[in-house]
């Protein structure tokens, strides 16, 4: 398998997303009630709407912070994260290739041609969710916790502690996932990945660490 990063041109441009819109999506209580894994997947693609709306739930800006604290005038997401540090970035794996999601411009950055949806799921997981329209990476960006609010704080470049931190955080994104998937009529599934494959594809700088894939389209 090659590492080599196809170059991007004018034929894969970013995707400029719609602004959420989640006023049809079902109550929150009913959200908690279908919640559910399911391996099973059609290729019907994504609305951009339905796209959009996915993706912000996961980890988009939701306010800025305050005039006052350490956190004042910041863009704040969806996903909490500790210290505010955002250290968990989603990658977008689709048929046409694969891009990053930018919460604040609300759009998807172009990362690599070609599919990569088969490798966002461990070789011994069921390979259902394989024709899925859409494949969710979560990296972790060590940096962030070090050089963010808690650069600081006793154990912070701690590796275990940091592991702790983006795991738990990295959980709380898929929890978001789960529940707009539920509430939107999607299924989900949040499973293993081929990690080492993954990282020689995506273009990480040192200090990312691939953590999980999640699987997310309509019921077959």
């Amino acid at each position: 398998m090659t590492s080599a990063i196809p170059e991007i041109g004018d034929n894969f441009p970013a995707i400029d997303l719609p602004p959420p819109r989640l006023d049809d999506l079902a109550p929150l209580r009913d959200a908690f009630r279908l919640r559910r894994t399911e391996h099973n997947f059609s290729s019907r693609p994504l609305p951009p709407q339905t796209l959009s709306d996915l993706l912000w739930a996961a980890c988009g800006v939701n306010h800025h912070g305050g005039a006052n604290g350490s956190h004042a005038g910041a863009p704040v997401v969806t996903d909490a994260t500790v210290s505010n540090a955002q250290e968990i970035d989603v990658y977008v794996a689709m048929e046409q290739g694969l891009y990053l999601y930018d919460p604040e411009r609300a759009r998807l950055a172009p990362v690599l041609l070609g599919d990569l949806r088969p490798l966002v799921a461990d070789e011994h997981l069921p390979r259902s969710g394989d024709e899925a329209p859409v494949r969710l990476i979560y990296v972790a960006d060590v940096d962030r916790l070090e050089q963010g609010g808690l650069k600081d704080a006793p154990g912070v470049h701690d590796p275990e502690i940091q592991k702790s931190y983006y795991l738990v955080d990295c959980g709380i994104v898929a929890a978001n996932v789960y529940l707009f998937a539920a509430a939107a009529g999607l299924n989900a599934w949040f499973h293993e990945c081929d990690r080492a494959a993954l990282a020689k594809r995506l273009p990480l700088r040192f200090g990312r660490r691939v953590l999980f894939g999640q699987t997310v389209g309509y019921p077959a």
